[in-house]
């Protein structure tokens, strides 16, 4: 019998990490897992797609309260926050975190899982704890949008920069991590970089300066989301590997944001 403990137990020995918002955060630990699914984002709609494919443990990777440390205790009240915890409690569906193991595993595995989704392997040069740096064949600015746009069935992307200008240095910044901090040094070293999400008036700002200086840096934007949820598709592959009889499902979410423009699809 695998219980959700023998789960976790699987999970935690990447690297002990103090404090943690890694856990179980609602069911017990003693109960047998009769399947798996695994998300980025632990949504009221993942919830309910977990339950009807089986599934009596959900594996996220972001936390069901809206926001990054919260225990939901501070929104107890909210009739939204309600109904989700009712409807876990009615569908037996228990809920564990994973985001720092998986962030500080060797390569980072959410940032393996987008070079993976993206077919990018063999062009990697380096992994850094926090990022990754490749050699793509050269290409312009647009092409290469339009390329991971495809290859991540987003609805858009957004960029920054001449988008003829071309691209060869790439470097891969998952979730949050676009911001300044890390996004500003690692423009020194290539050409463009990917990242999830991070402050608008940060680093794109310093792209938009660069190149009004004449300068050819660059600047994809994915979404949060989008950057994160091939590293869990890749979490999933190593359950179903290390626990073949028990079925492991992907919950894909919907894309989180719309895109309108000036009559043209994006």
């Amino acid at each position: 019998m695998l219980r959700i403990q023998d789960v976790l137990d699987w999970l935690k020995p990447v690297r002990a990490i103090n404090p943690t918002v890694d856990g179980l955060v609602i069911g017990r630990p003693e109960v047998e897992v009769r399947g798996i699914a695994v998300t980025f984002m632990a949504t009221q709609a993942a919830i309910e797609q977990a339950a009807s494919r089986g599934a009596n443990l959900l594996i996220s990777h972001e936390g069901l309260f809206y926001s990054h440390r919260s225990d939901g205790s501070q929104l107890k009240e909210d009739p939204v926050v309600q109904l989700k915890l009712r409807r876990l409690e009615e569908l037996g569906l228990a809920v564990i975190r994973y985001h720092d193991g998986i962030h500080r595993e060797t390569p980072d595995g959410i940032t393996a899982g987008l070079i993976e989704e993206l077919g990018w392997q063999e062009a990697v040069c380096e992994y850094h704890p926090a990022s990754a740096v490749l050699e793509l064949p050269a290409m312009t600015l647009e092409e290469l949008a339009r390329m991971v746009k495809r290859k991540l069935n987003l609805p858009f992307v957004r960029f920054t920069g001449d988008p003829a200008m071309r691209c060869r240095k790439v470097g891969v910044l998952v979730g949050y991590r676009g911001g300044g901090d890390l996004a500003i040094p690692l423009l020194g070293e290539v050409d463009l970089i990917i990242a999830g999400e991070g402050p608008e008036w940060e680093a794109p700002e310093y792209v938009r300066d660069a190149v009004y200086q004449g300068k050819e840096k660059a600047m994809i934007l994915l979404g949060h989301g989008p950057s994160e949820a091939p590293g869990m598709k890749r979490l999933a592959r190593k359950l179903r590997a290390a626990f073949p009889s028990l079925p492991v499902h992907v919950i894909e979410n919907e894309p989180l944001f719309h895109w309108i423009g000036q009559g043209e699809k994006p």
